[in-house]
């Protein structure tokens, strides 16, 4: 039986933090501007992403004090979570290059 993969969700969360350890808030915004306005997540879906992802090992938080002086909880990356990241992206590239193989090899239908 084939592993499940990942929803997209968990996979932009990680590809997110694979660069640096971030906030909730500034998660939601780095996927806004990186996906060009495309992906819009709200805390609600964000929280128990996170969530999941900490108990699955993948990641691990800890707390920080900004500039100022609240305390923000920051999410990184653990080791187990970098290898899952790494096939995930594996396993997603491939499903996009069998997507664009289809759908190049099909003239887009005329309008009207």
């Amino acid at each position: 039986m084939k592993k499940k993969t990942m929803g997209h969700t968990e996979l932009l969360v990680l590809s997110l933090l694979a660069g640096e350890d971030m906030y909730g808030y500034q998660i939601i915004t780095e996927l806004t501007r990186r996906s060009e306005n495309v992906f819009e997540m709200k805390e609600g879906t964000l929280y128990p992403v996170l969530h999941g992802l900490w108990k699955e090992g993948q990641v691990e938080c800890y707390e920080r004090e900004a500039a100022s002086g609240r305390v923000r909880k920051y999410y990184r990356l653990t080791g187990k979570g970098r290898r899952e990241l790494r096939r995930e992206q594996e396993e997603w590239e491939r499903y996009a290059r069998g997507m664009s193989a289809v759908l190049s090899a099909c003239p887009l239908p005329a309008e009207g």
